[in-house]
């Protein structure tokens, strides 16, 4: 079996052939086609898989038009998916969101707006410091206007009302990590009390995060799931989204472990974002308090991504995000030195994970 694939589960077929996406097209767009082409998109850490339609219509130009078809995990899909219920409230308040033209519940396959192929990581690979400033400053202020928006918004038709970052969720994903990192990719094997203090200290973590006033939050807010498309930014991959702490989104995006920033444009950053909330809310906020949270959250955050990552590999067979375990736990051993009350789970951490 392949240590990796580009295009999700290599043996899952697609549920569609030529005709089937001439005939949807034509119902859907109310455009004949002369043909429908159809290639896979590289994937990520999803049991999603993604298509690339191009349709060429008749007496049209050399370039076809192109949509994107989504293919869900499994057919007979009862309802409507959390990610259109999320899309169609996103929508709904005017944020950046991928168009939806279709939606066969039986195949449990989605026709989807085509926003090209340039994520911001992508995008950010070869700007010069002035470039990837300004992207940046785009994506503090979509988020702060998301947040803002959404929770004032936000009602029992949309899936995130009902789910929150408790510290059930928050201590669920710590132990995904103690397991999957820890025991499982490591190989650490710790003994029952410093496995117990470890929880404490990451328990007592958990319930300061979730006593935070919850507002929307994306939950997958990075620089692979922003798009850049005619010179602005796209909302991806929002199916999860759930109430939680503001600065969930903002340590995703700012301490996002496939590109990293440096100390003053990430802390200028902040400093925006905090500006950009309070004149959206005319309410003022400490910059202090929000900096602690914004490490605790940090340390929640990329602890739960190098739970993901070594699951990824040790249980998926799936080494393409091993290269950003070690920035990523950097991430953790910044903020844990920076705030005092975290030096106890520093020590804990440095028990359990040699490198740390």
């Amino acid at each position: 079996m392949p240590k990796e694939t580009l295009f999700g589960d290599p043996f899952a077929q697609p549920r569609f052939d030529e005709p089937y996406l001439a005939e949807t097209v034509r119902t859907t767009l109310h455009r004949p086609v002369d043909r429908v082409a159809f290639s896979p998109l590289p994937g990520d850490a999803s049991t999603r898989q993604y298509y690339r339609l191009s349709l060429q219509y008749p007496g049209d130009s050399p370039d076809p038009e192109t949509l994107i078809l989504m293919q869900l995990e499994h057919p007979g899909v009862k309802g409507e998916t959390d990610f259109i219920r999320v899309l169609k409230f996103l929508q709904g308040i005017g944020l950046p969101v991928p168009e939806l033209f279709h939606f066969d519940r039986d195949r449990g396959l989605l026709l989807l707006q085509d926003c090209g192929d340039r994520t911001l990581e992508a995008t950010l690979q070869s700007a010069d410091p002035a470039t990837l400033k300004n992207w940046y400053l785009k994506a503090v202020h979509l988020l702060a206007d998301m947040q803002t928006g959404a929770t004032r918004a936000i009602g029992p038709d949309c899936p995130a009302y009902h789910l929150k970052f408790d510290v059930e969720k928050l201590m669920w994903e710590m132990d995904f990590m103690l397991e999957h990192f820890i025991a499982g990719l490591r190989q650490q094997s710790l003994k029952n009390t410093a496995r117990q203090k470890l929880r404490e200290l990451l328990t007592a973590l958990c319930e300061v995060l979730a006593g935070q006033t919850p507002g929307f939050t994306h939950r997958d807010y990075h620089s692979r799931n922003l798009m850049v498309h005619n010179d602005a930014l796209v909302l991806l991959d929002f199916q999860d989204a759930r109430m939680g702490p503001s600065q969930y989104d903002l340590a995703s995006l700012l301490r996002d472990s496939y590109v990293p920033l440096p100390d003053t444009l990430l802390w200028g950053l902040v400093d925006a974002f905090i500006q950009k909330k309070q004149a959206l809310e005319n309410q003022p906020i400490d910059r202090d308090k929000f900096v602690r949270v914004f490490d605790l959250m940090s340390v929640q955050r990329n602890l739960k991504a190098v739970g993901t990552f070594a699951y990824q590999s040790h249980i998926k067979n799936n080494d393409r995000y091993l290269k950003y375990i070690t920035p990523t736990l950097e991430y953790v051993n910044q903020a844990c030195l920076r705030q005092a009350e975290l030096k106890p789970l520093h020590s804990a951490l440095s028990e359990a994970i040699p490198e740390f």
